[in-house]
Formats: C-alpha cells, sequence, structure tokens
C-alpha cells in the first residue's frame, strides 16, 4: 500500500486538536504536519497512512469534530512535489520543537 494524505482544515487549535484526536482514534493515521494561519484562527491539520486508513480518519473527523471544517481532502499516492511540500512543512515544524529544547 502507498502513502496518503489526509488534510482537514478548521478554525481553532482546540477544533482542530479535537479532529487531530478523532482521526488517530478511528484509524491507523499519524501526524504528518499541521500549520497555523492567521494567528492560530486557521488550522490544517495533515496525517498520513494508507489510503483506506487516511480516508476512513478524515470521514470521522469531518462528522464528529467540534467544528465544521473549512475545507477537507484525501491525496491517494501524491504526486513527489506534494510529498516534498508536506515535508517541508513538517521540517519547519519539528525546527520549532528542537529550538524549544534547547
Amino acid at each position: 500500500m502507498s502513502k496518503s494524505y489526509g488534510f482537514i482544515e478548521i478554525t481553532g487549535v482546540v477544533a482542530a486538536i479535537d479532529a487531530l484526536d478523532i482521526m488517530c482514534k478511528t484509524a491507523d493515521v499519524e501526524l504528518a504536519s499541521w500549520e497555523r494561519k492567521l494567528g492560530g484562527r486557521l488550522v490544517t491539520i495533515i496525517v498520513e497512512g494508507d489510503v483506506s486508513a487516511v480516508t476512513e480518519a478524515v470521514n470521522a473527523a469531518v462528522a464528529g469534530a467540534i467544528k465544521k471544517p473549512a475545507s477537507y481532502a484525501v491525496i491517494a499516492r501524491p504526486h513527489e512535489e506534494t510529498v516534498r511540500m508536506v515535508e517541508l512543512s513538517a521540517s519547519r515544524w519539528k525546527n520549532k520543537e528542537k529550538q524549544g529544547d534547547e
């Protein structure tokens, strides 16, 4: 099975964490990255896993999150440029974590 990405864009950090919790509890997916825009008022959560797990996770979050997502998508077998973009996002997030540890 190949990697796929699931995206949920939702307003508010609390709602985003709730959506991520739903996704991770529903299916075998992992957090790939996340982005905050507009001071955290708009948050994008990106999970990865096999396509069936990601689809199940995204659908569960759309149905059960405390707020309605602004948008959502599943990308099966993402193009290498899409993978590179997600990895760039993840590297910025991980670099901020490392800086906080120092």
